[in-house]
């Protein structure tokens, strides 16, 4: 079959996101797994634009089966996204392909969630809508009659010669006669994100008891084990919103029955409530693959994929009997009786146990469809449980997608590097997931409460203590820092909340990089380390040089900048504008590189000039639906402030239905020099939770 070639037909599908197709592309696709649907109503509130000149310059090519795309680049361009990275922020250069899997420690495509998405630092994104393993050359390659090709160099002769020479594209390779392509337009590459996560329906806005303390029990747990060890929370007088069950809690798993054991847990329903009465929820580990002592394993089989993993049958959840088996029995075990949520697990790989590529399943799908897109299948049916329910739910999963930034699920794995985790949560917000660096076993205690205060500004705050049976207080000598962080974890809840209902409304993550900051300058930031080198005209610098991938915003106003064993001091790179110190408000500098050297007793957390931070009493548990609390709202900098509040139940999805409120919250100087706090009346008929209000202005003149 020879090429077939032709100008690519841009048409509108949403405000700032053009589709265009090549060949013929197949019905099943990363977004009609999702089955996501645009929040149309968040693209209002975004710059209108124009298609970027880039489209008319961007090829496809059908040959042999295979879809070849080439999107162009230009010099000065950097790239972000690719899916959930641990190593890199800056993806320009590399060869990735991008496939579900476990991740084994290098960024090469094989990770959580192959996101084939990526954000151009000069303000466009691309979507490759593919649930097929697709392989991505991000500036790697050129073509002989580029006008931009380097000539010919004589490496023994010409110290100028490089092993990597300017590449000008992208190009993706797909194993199939046809592709969607989305093209998205800024003008600022975190308009681009927006427009991104509204596509794919808005972000999820979690229960508010999801923001709060979790801790994971030991894998063979009691419910009497269970029991104390909430109690003993209690009693130490730290935070706990949810505490989640390993796999002892089922009969059998790997594989699994979904069935509770009655030895360790002989009454589920009044466990689960007598826990739900103390005011924490319960969250079980599965993973999807059935046993053969289930009572849904005859039923299933015909409708599971023709290998096993460790001998359980793979429920082919495209079929619908499937899906309605593996809801039902959810509902019927767990759901009905108050569980909050899942951990799923063994959703990614490695593929010496999961089902192999020459796997067959009776929607006809291919396992390498299935493969891409399992993990979101399974957050998709879970989540559709719960919305029947009308109740909101918030987990853990070990893969995803694109199109499934509005199911409740956080990731997570088991590679366990502190560094790399935070590059992942950094990288999470380029791809429309949550990521979680959260707390095992530590062999030290400064190990330990630097983890802590790590997962506090985090889209989960856990601890998982699976294998350790690790505690707070397990280290006593920093039991009292790791108290004092959990309950900040509670104190914030407010403004994370509000910071969710953004992700979820506006499209804008909780959790980014600095690179999707206004102000944010790298070539600034580090010219003294670069000297005369020039980045615009070697791209890749860079990414040896430099790259911001150990600090991060959280919501509008937060720069996090966590510390790692070891470390006395660090480096902070602020974007333009006034900084100021989380803890004590005194101004720290504006757009410049700064050293740090806080105790063992901080994370370095700093605050933009005019910012409104709204903090809760610090409480053991979120607040109930119509729970009133005191707040108590913070204003740091020189600058009048603003800031708009979220509220609603915290439970339930009847937001969508409008019955939620913004506060706006305002802080002025008034002529005596003396600042002062107002918050806008609450409507009438909308959700209220705030009861008395504090005023705290942080920065002395």
């Amino acid at each position: 079959m020879g090429p077939l070639k032709g100008q690519m037909l841009w048409l509108q599908v949403e405000s700032g996101v053009w589709k265009a197709t090549v060949g013929t592309p197949e019905e099943y696709s990363l977004l009609s797994a999702s089955g996501s649907q645009p929040l149309k109503e968040g693209f209002s509130r975004l710059p209108k634009v124009v298609l970027p000149e880039l489209a008319s310059s961007v090829t496809g090519t059908v040959q042999d089966g295979k879809t070849y795309l080439s999107i162009p680049l230009s010099k000065e361009e950097q790239l972000y996204g690719f899916g959930l990275n641990f190593k890199t922020v800056h993806q320009r250069g590399k060869i990735l392909n991008l496939h579900v899997d476990h991740y084994g420690g290098s960024d090469n495509g094989r990770t959580h969630a192959p996101v084939p998405f990526y954000i151009s630092s000069q303000g466009y994104g691309i979507l490759i809508n593919s649930a097929r393993y697709l392989t991505v050359y991000a500036g790697s390659g050129i073509t002989k009659d580029s006008p931009d090709a380097e000539k010919a160099k004589d490496r023994n002769t010409d110290k100028t010669w490089t092993s990597q020479p300017y590449s000008d594209a992208v190009s993706v390779l797909v194993p199939a006669s046809g592709v969607e392509i989305y093209l998205f337009a800024g003008p600022t590459p975190m308009d681009v994100v927006r427009r991104y996560n509204l596509l794919c329906g808005g972000g999820t806005l979690p229960p508010r008891w999801g923001l709060g303390f979790t801790q994971r029990t030991p894998v063979l747990y009691t419910a009497e084990q269970v029991e104390k060890e909430v109690d003993e929370f209690e009693r130490h007088g730290y935070p706990l919103d949810f505490i989640g069950l390993e796999p002892g809690w089922q009969s059998k798993a790997y594989p699994c029955t979904l069935e509770w054991d009655s030895n360790r847990y002989p009454d589920p329903g009044s466990f689960v409530q007598r826990l739900l009465d103390k005011g924490v929820r319960i969250n079980l580990w599965t993973n999807p693959y059935i046993s053969p002592d289930s009572q849904i394993y005859k039923d299933m089989y015909p409708v599971s994929g023709s290998h096993t993993v460790w001998g359980g049958i793979v429920p082919d959840l495209v079929t619908e009997k499937a899906r309605r088996l593996w809801q039902d029995k959810l509902m019927q075990e767990h759901i009905s009786i108050g569980v909050g949520g899942y951990k799923i697990d063994e959703v990614d790989g490695y593929d010496n146990w999961l089902w192999p590529d020459i796997a067959t399943f009776p929607s006809g799908i291919s396992a390498e469809q299935i493969r891409q897109t399992y993990g979101m299948l399974t957050q998709r049916i879970t989540n559709d449980i719960f919305r029947k329910q009308n109740r909101r739910s918030y987990g853990l999963v070990r893969a995803s997608n694109a199109g499934a930034c509005s199911f409740p699920y956080v990731l997570y794995n088991d590679y366990y590097d502190h560094r790399d985790f935070i590059t992942a949560l950094i990288n999470s917000g380029f791809c429309g997931v949550l990521w979680t660096p959260e707390v095992r076993g530590t062999k030290s205690a400064e190990e330990w409460l630097r983890r802590l205060q790590s997962v506090v500004f985090s889209p989960m705050a856990m601890i998982d203590s699976w294998a350790s049976a690790v505690k707070p207080w397990t280290f006593p000598e920093v039991a009292s820092l790791v108290k004092e962080y959990a309950l900040l974890r509670m104190q914030l809840i407010p403004y994370l909340y509000t910071e969710f209902a953004r992700y979820h409304f506006d499209g804008i993550p909780p959790f980014r990089a600095m690179n999707l900051e206004p102000g944010f300058n790298l070539k600034e930031a580090i010219s003294q380390e670069l000297g005369s080198q020039n980045l615009e005209e070697n791209p890749y610098l860079e990414v040896v040089k430099k790259e911001i991938k150990d600090q991060y915003m959280v919501g509008e106003y937060l720069l996090v900048a966590p510390m790692f064993t070891g470390q006395t001091s660090r480096e902070v790179v602020l974007t333009k504008g006034n900084w100021y110190d989380f803890y004590t408000g005194e101004y720290v500098g504006n757009g410049e590189k700064i050293i740090v050297t806080p105790g063992l007793d901080r994370i370095p957390v700093f605050v933009k000039d005019g910012a409104v931070i709204p903090m809760m009493e610090p409480m053991l548990h979120a607040p109930k639906s119509g729970q009133i609390v005191n707040m108590e709202i913070r204003h740091y900098g020189k600058a009048n402030g603003h800031y708009r509040l979220y509220d609603d139940d915290g439970e339930t999805f009847d937001y969508e239905k409008g019955l939620y409120s913004w506060r706006d919250i305002k802080i002025e100087r008034q002529k005596n020099g003396k600042w002062k706090g107002s918050i806008s009346k609450i409507e009438s008929g909308k959700p209220n939770s705030i009861g008395k209000v504090t005023w705290v202005f942080m920065t002395k003149d």
